[in-house]
């Protein structure tokens, strides 16, 4: 009997695939990009989860992937962490594109300690999302941001170089963007709950001059 109330304890754990079932059952946050949410499992960002941004160069429209869901957190008066990010950023532009800006923060560090930082917000439980750019990090410190999103109910995102593609993650999702002349595409390489979608999409498209 104990053996089987163990089982019962372990597939409750959103931690465990249990298979296409999981794709319905997934929690998630709607990114905000219809195609985005039809190609990942659950329609969004996995909660209580750690997600991998990976881009080539700063500028491509990265930070227009998790905008939208900032957005509707702050709105809903929840807090976002920004954990070093690497430009200044500009609060015209944040509260144009809708973020409440009284529930967005912004933590200045580096390296050691911007991971540090980066985990205790997550762990906090106070933080609905905390965004952090850790271009230096190993699979241990990943794995520490992701088991700290499950342990404090929160949205992580990490943005890291596209050259760490091959390298391990524990991340519940990773999303690699690629520069096509006028265009950044966007591939899922990793998602829990589901297939990998084997579909390309443009996430912005920049006119020629």
């Amino acid at each position: 009997m104990s053996a089987v109330l163990t089982l019962v304890d372990v597939l409750r754990d959103p931690r465990v695939w249990r298979g296409t079932a999981d794709a319905v059952a997934l929690a998630t946050e709607p990114t905000g990009h219809a195609l985005l949410d039809a190609a990942l499992p659950g329609q969004g960002w996995p909660q209580h989860a750690l997600s991998e941004i990976l881009i080539p160069i700063d500028g491509i429209g990265e930070l227009g992937l998790i905008v939208p869901t900032l957005a509707r957190l702050t709105q809903a008066e929840k807090v976002v962490v920004l954990v070093a990010p690497p430009y200044v950023a500009y609060p015209l532009a944040w509260a144009a594109q809708g973020v409440v800006m009284r529930h967005l923060h912004f933590i200045d560090a580096t390296g050691r300690d911007a991971l540090w930082a980066a985990e205790q917000c997550l762990r906090s439980g106070a933080c609905a999302a905390v965004v952090c750019w850790p271009l230096k990090a190993d699979d241990r410190a990943l794995r520490r941001l992701q088991v700290a999103a499950e342990t404090g109910h929160a949205l992580g995102f990490a943005y890291r170089p596209s050259s760490t593609a091959g390298n391990p993650s524990p991340a519940a999702t990773r999303v690699q963007l690629t520069v096509h002349e006028s265009e950044t595409r966007l591939c899922v390489v990793k998602c829990r709950g589901g297939r990998v979608p084997t579909t390309t999409l443009t996430v912005r498209s920049r006119r020629r001059a």
